[in-house]
């Protein structure tokens, strides 16, 4: 019998009842994945292409990291050209700008849309204006 990192014996997978995934201190992290392949940079990119009008609230929850970190990953973002801010009074929208290049050498070669296409079904739509696609606003979940 396989146990799980939380010690607790595994249900019979057979019968459809496997325990829920163990909970870390940190906000939605599974303690039993140390590691994802994507950064919490890509999490959040593709927190912003679902719903580009998110609360900064909301994405880090989404996301699983504190309001700060999003703050600061969203300010990482901006500065480096991957997406822009735009104040709509007391909310901030969030434009992703297309055809912008991954910043590691192995995958400089690729833009970001591609990876933002495969999760949600289309890329980001030139000037900030509503892509077309099958995705319907804040259906992307980045985990």
């Amino acid at each position: 019998m396989v146990r799980p990192s939380n010690g607790e014996p595994d249900a019979d997978p057979a019968a459809g009842q496997g325990t829920p995934p163990v909970r870390s201190d940190r906000r939605g992290s599974p303690a039993s994945h140390p590691w994802t392949f994507l950064t919490h940079h890509g999490h959040v990119l593709l927190a912003v292409a679902g719903d580009p009008d998110m609360r900064v609230a909301d994405l880090a929850d989404l996301v699983g990291i504190s309001p700060r970190a999003a703050l600061s990953i969203l300010k990482d973002l901006e500065t480096a050209g991957y997406l822009r801010r735009i104040r709509m009074g007391r909310r901030t929208h969030y434009v992703i700008e297309p055809h912008r290049h991954f910043r590691h050498p192995a995958t400089a070669g690729h833009e970001v849309d591609e990876l933002i296409n495969l999760f949600t079904g289309h890329a980001p739509a030139p000037g900030g204006a509503p892509a077309a696609g099958p995705s319907s606003p804040g259906a992307v979940r980045p985990h």
